[in-house]
Formats: C-alpha cells, sequence, structure tokens
C-alpha cells in the first residue's frame, strides 16, 4: 500500500493525517493524566505505526 493510498483510505486528506502526528507532537511534551483522552492517544499511535509499517515497506522493495 503507498502512503498516499494509506492517507486517503484511512484519514480521507493528507491534512486530517497532518493534524493527527500535530497532536502527537505536542502529547509527547504534554502528556499528564487527563490532559488527552485515551482515544486520542490510541489514534495518534495508531497513525505513527501504520506510517512505520509503510515506510519499512518502501525501504525493503528499493
Amino acid at each position: 500500500m503507498e502512503l498516499s493510498n494509506f492517507v486517503e483510505d484511512t484519514y480521507g486528506t493528507p491534512e486530517t493525517l497532518a493534524n493527527w502526528l500535530n497532536l502527537a507532537v505536542e502529547m509527547l511534551f504534554y502528556v499528564e493524566e487527563d490532559t488527552f483522552s485515551r482515544v486520542e492517544l490510541q489514534e495518534v499511535a495508531t497513525a505513527i505505526k501504520k506510517i512505520a509499517v509503510i515506510l519499512r515497506n518502501i525501504g525493503q522493495s528499493k
């Protein structure tokens, strides 16, 4: 699966994914109890994991 297909199929637009990734960066600085919901943390973790898999697959196909 290409990154563009992943983005479209999973998040609809690159902007939506970018928003989740920006939230991920914020979470790294401010993770404290009750700062972010469990669902927000799970969505961000899922996005990062999926992108990592896609990037690894791209690297292996070269």
